[in-house]
């Protein structure tokens, strides 16, 4: 019988964790580990990326569209090296996620050894609450329960690095009964969490007393949408969404105004400009500019973070807790409004903004509105469809114009913001659901990055998917557009050519070269039977968008400064000023001019 190795029993008690998939990239600083893998493929399978960020990106995915841990695992220096994007994706976004990284031999540590990099120094910022490196065979079962224990309950990433001799060793499956030692089990923990009853009904009676209630609702209340529903009905509340948050009640409920910041909508901007009382819940949304003023309305924040509470804004009321069972604790104690003006008056500014997003997306662009394809897109989005976005510009149009029905997922890199994070996302999901259909949104940028490299990925596994619906949408305006819009609107600068332009590339060409399906759609007439085929399709495909670079994302609320900066920029030399300025142009007629005619 072959002897049990270290890697061997690092992979069962993974297995026991439940875990069940693992993404990564080969290297010979883990070759026990691929051995080991080899050997558990009927339990843990290993999914090849095509670089080792990509893997870690799929973990974090995994995390937000399962519920359960993501395993990413590479090898020693380089390997390690480029786990770390994604890795502080699933950081900054709450998602548990475990690092599995190979090292020198113990016997080369601190020689300078090829490879060898301070792998516990590297890591130590991403994977602060837990990062250790295996010495003896004795540590491995408390090590592997730690690290996913502490990855599970604190919502963050942790990371074990194995030294190479280390893995072949023979396992130490059961720690000697000595002095010394540790002795750890997996005994499953769950968060049931639901605060006091004095400051839940401290909660009720502060928004009880207030007449305009708004509610924020973030990336920990995804599970909570019943309830989320239930207090705002009572209370007589809308509900807005931060990003991450934005499958979290859907969005044709009446009283639901959208996403808020700067890809937000102008019934958030405004709710949160009138309101006199504001109940957070599972949300870190980072832009105070975009909550209310200070000191005009008090509130109540909802997470089951202590360490999160009151950091966004100064909260009356902080209550820990899981959002769904403290929901659903306070709702006894909350007293029907009777008086529903507050929420009239939002649902009217509701109403008046889909007809603004109606207008905005007809306007007329060079060649295709990006605006015009999502609203297309949305209503055709299939039942329990899951969505990833990347950052750019497709991220406001994701947050905007998107309409999420009941049972639909979708994430983006919300905290870090990273580019590249759609196709990885999407395979991620696929894997995870292979029976639900899934959408990629990513600007030509992020595709360029490292979505390319993704779809090789997908051409390999759609076979075994029971749908193999995945599209992959590709925004193609040749511009780094959300970045360029910036350098007008914040900086003040005129676009900068040689940072902004991208390479010209045929993205639905190349997904044929692979055997996937792809379209290119350059004119706006093509739109709709485009969509309709990749829906139809019985393999993934493509939709190139040919798309206007100078159609802005206007912000909800434009502040004079921002204003200034904008027009200045265009006013010095910008090679699109004029058809930005009439693109912008056409924006704000429709948000002004316009309703009637969208209307009609």
């Amino acid at each position: 019988m072959a002897t049990t190795t270290v890697a061997d029993q690092v992979l069962a008690r993974l297995h026991a964790w439940g875990v069940h998939r693992v993404f990564g990239y080969p290297g010979d600083g883990i070759n026990a580990f691929l051995g080991a893998f080899d050997r558990m493929q009927e339990r843990i399978e290993f999914v090849q990326a095509r670089h080792e960020e990509l893997a870690a990106f799929m973990a974090c995915a995994h995390a937000k569209f399962t519920g359960e841990v993501g395993v990413c695992v590479a090898t020693s220096g380089p390997g390690a090296i480029h786990l770390l994007n994604g890795l502080y994706d699933a950081k900054a976004d709450h998602q548990p996620v475990v690092a599995i990284v190979g090292q020198s031999a113990r016997s080369a540590i601190g020689g300078d050894y090829q490879q060898e990099v301070d792998l516990h120094n590297l890591f130590k910022d991403v994977a602060h609450e837990y990062v250790h490196t295996a010495m003896d065979p004795a540590q491995v079962r408390h090590l592997v329960d730690r690290a996913v224990r502490i990855a599970r309950m604190q919502r963050t990433v942790t990371c074990l690095i194995f030294p190479h001799d280390l893995q072949e060793l023979p396992a130490v499956e059961t720690p000697p009964r000595a002095h010394d030692t540790v002795h750890s089990g997996i005994g499953r923990s769950a968060f049931a969490m639901v605060p006091p009853q004095g400051d839940l009904q401290a909660a009720a009676d502060l928004l009880n007393g207030a007449s305009r209630v708004a509610i924020l609702a973030g990336a920990g209340a995804l599970h909570a949408s019943r309830e989320l529903r239930d207090t705002a009905e009572l209370l007589g509340a809308g509900i807005a969404k931060a990003l991450l948050g934005k499958a979290a009640v859907p969005d044709d409920v009446p009283y639901v105004t959208g996403s808020i910041g700067l890809l937000g909508t102008y019934p958030s901007w405004y709710m949160m400009n009138e309101c006199d009382a504001l109940l957070m819940v599972g949300t870190s949304f980072p832009y105070s500019e975009y909550l209310p003023p200070e000191g005009k309305a008090r509130a109540v924040q909802i997470d089951v973070d202590g360490r999160l509470l009151g950091l966004r804004y100064p909260t009356d009321i902080n209550l820990v807790g899981d959002s769904r069972a403290t929901l659903e604790a306070l709702k006894p104690l909350l007293a029907r409004k009777t008086d529903r003006a507050w929420q009239e008056d939002l649902q009217g500014k509701i109403a008046e903004w889909w007809q603004v997003l109606q207008a905005r997306a007809m306007n007329e662009a060079n060649p295709i509105n990006p605006q015009r394809f999502f609203r297309e897109l949305s209503p055709r989005l299939p039942e329990r469809c899951i969505v990833a976005c990347d950052s750019g510009t497709s991220a406001a149009w994701y947050a905007r114009d998107l309409k999420f029905r009941e049972g639909m997922m979708g994430s983006v890199s919300g905290g870090l913001a990273s580019m590249g994070c759609a196709v990885p996302y999407a395979l991620a999901a696929k894997l995870a659901h292979p029976e639900r259909a899934v959408v990629a949104l990513a600007g030509d940028g992020a595709m360029q990055m490292n979505g390319i490299n993704g779809l090789i990925t997908v051409a390999e596994r759609w076979r075994d998917w029971s749908d193999p619906r995945l599209v992959v949408v590709v925004l193609n305006n040749g511009d780094l557009n959300m970045v360029t819009f910036e350098q007008r609107a914040l900086g003040g600068e005129r676009r900068f050519d040689a940072s902004q332009l991208l390479p010209r590339f045929p993205y639905a060409d190349y997904a044929v070269s692979l055997g996937l399906g792809g379209i290119r759609i350059d004119e706006p007439g093509g739109i709709v039977s485009a969509i309709d085929e990749a829906f139809a399709a019985k393999r993934p495909t493509l939709l190139e968008v040919v798309c206007d670079p100078d159609v802005p994302a206007v912000p909800p609320h434009v502040t004079a400064k921002q204003a200034r900066s904008y027009f200045k920029a265009l006013m010095h030399g910008d090679p699109e000023a004029r058809d930005v300025m009439v693109a912008t142009a056409k924006e704000w007629w429709a948000a002004h001019g316009g309703k009637k005619k969208a209307a009609r």
